[in-house]
């Protein structure tokens, strides 16, 4: 009886071993293969890489057909009226709608939007949290969050964000952004972590009242 669930568990642990070697192998090349594309956006509008990277993984975990309940589209869940900004900046006469749904196209347009958010709140101490507040509810909103500050800090304009979702959101790519810049070979479980994370947090942002 020993030897059968000492063959039992020699077994099953090595199940999980293999298991874990093909997951772990899988994710990194469903992540890295838009590797490429970030690098370029990354030079082309002045970006840190590894905020692309966040925002990406907040946005779609890396799902190039995701799609939104508000129309957004791709891996940076771009809006129809924000690809056509993007668009009409670089002159794209050709350009349609369904172009963000090309990993490349999505992640120009995504960090081009995302770009000039930053320039707009360059004066702050982490100019990332305005703009990632911009960049999911919209620059109106951000304005409206900043009147009432003396001076331009993150921390106070955090204070200010009366959207639930939209200060998670900014705090879940800040957390992310900075576990990029520290984890350049993540390890198998900080990976597996990270994933049952962000399940969690969409699955929350499911039930409770989402932004306008």
């Amino acid at each position: 009886m020993l030897r059968r669930f000492t063959i039992f568990l020699f077994v099953a642990v090595s199940l999980i071993i293999i298991g874990g070697f093909w997951w772990f192998q899988y994710e990194k090349h469903r992540i890295s293969r838009f590797e490429d594309f970030i690098t370029t956006a990354a030079e082309r509008y002045k970006l840190d890489a590894n905020l692309i990277r966040a925002v990406i993984w907040r946005e779609s975990d890396f799902n190039p057909d995701a799609l939104g309940a508000a129309g957004e589209r791709g891996l940076m869940q771009i809006t129809e009226a924000a690809g056509s900004e993007w668009a009409s900046h670089e002159k794209l006469d050709s350009y349609k709608p369904t172009d963000l749904l090309d990993p490349r196209n999505n992640i120009l347009a995504g960090s081009w939007y995302l770009s000039r958010a930053l320039r707009r709140w360059k004066t702050f101490d982490t100019p990332e949290a305005p703009a990632l507040a911009e960049y999911n509810a919209g620059p109106s909103n951000a304005k409206r969050w900043n009147q009432k500050l003396t001076k331009p800090s993150a921390q106070y304009f955090l204070e200010q964000v009366d959207y639930p979702t939209t200060k998670a959101y900014i705090q879940d790519i800040l957390h992310k952004y900075e576990f990029y810049g520290k984890q350049t070979n993540p390890s198998t479980l900080l990976l597996i972590w990270e994933k049952l994370r962000i399940r969690y947090i969409k699955a929350y942002h499911a039930i409770i009242k989402p932004s306008p």
